[in-house]
């Protein structure tokens, strides 16, 4: 296999690849190992020491547990691998107090957390608004989980699309056919059509390319090449996220492995 990188912004925590010489079933499995498999941290218990706030706590805990918090995978165990049995540690949980009056908006940054690593990714996330008198005082927990228990621990979204690959034959109409699609796919130079390979990644065309054409351009999908994006929630930027998903396959492949040596 090989991995062509296309792009990668980490301000937008987004990342594109072109995935070769691989199959769907591969390709799937990494995105599937990504959304389901990847471990991130987040909040999984509330504590109310107070809340004289017009939302009820369970309101206030959903919020608090949607709140992407920066993941410290090489300090961090999930609870049922730890050594303490899941019932709570340094090595696979972390204490954070939150404590507020009103009149105030309560914002996700003044979540104080007891390890500068795992913190809010988006500080400016609202919890709850405090009128003069009300006051907000509670302690939370949170763990390493998977994003199959619940979609707080997803680390983003990862989607493919098959390589698409243009042919183009004896084109009439080629500046209709360029206006037709999205602007930068195709180019018109000497009457000719050209496609702009970057640009056509970037697009779906859905058929617009062949209808105009008359069938004098076609567009076929490659079952062997992937052009992958994937966008981080904060937790992880997009490369780790990959790459914790192919190290996930790789060791469901090993356990796999060692039952069917048992049977």
């Amino acid at each position: 296999m090989e991995i062509q990188l296309l792009s990668s912004d980490k301000k937008k925590n987004k990342m594109s690849f072109i995935l070769k010489g691989a199959d769907p079933a591969f390709a799937n499995a990494i995105r599937r190992c990504a959304i389901e498999e990847v471990q991130t941290m987040a909040i999984d218990d509330v504590e109310f020491r107070k809340n004289s706030s017009a939302f009820y706590d369970e309101m206030i805990a959903h919020r608090l547990g949607l709140v992407t918090l920066t993941t410290d995978l090489k300090t961090y165990n999930l609870p049922e691998n730890c050594k303490c049995n899941g019932e709570g540690c340094a090595r696979c949980s972390l204490k954070m107090t939150l404590k507020s009056s009103g009149p105030w908006q309560v914002y996700a940054s003044e979540l104080k957390s007891k390890d500068p690593k795992v913190k809010p990714v988006f500080g400016d996330t609202p919890i709850v608004k405090l009128l003069k008198g009300q006051k907000l005082e509670l302690e939370v927990t949170a763990v390493l989980g998977k994003g199959k228990s619940h979609m707080k621990w997803s680390p983003g979204l990862v989607y493919y699309k098959y390589m698409p690959e243009v042919k183009i034959g004896e084109v009439k109409n080629a500046e209709e056919i360029a206006k037709a699609c999205p602007p930068g796919v195709f180019e018109v130079k000497e009457g000719k059509l050209f496609v702009n390979k970057d640009e056509l990644l970037k697009h779906d065309l859905a058929g617009m390319a062949e209808k105009v054409s008359g069938g004098a351009v076609t567009i076929e999908e490659n079952p062997e090449e992937f052009v992958f994006c994937v966008e981080s929630w904060g937790q992880l930027d997009c490369k780790e996220i990959i790459e914790q998903a192919a190290q996930e396959f790789e060791s469901q492949l090993e356990e796999f492995g060692k039952l069917i040596k048992e049977k």
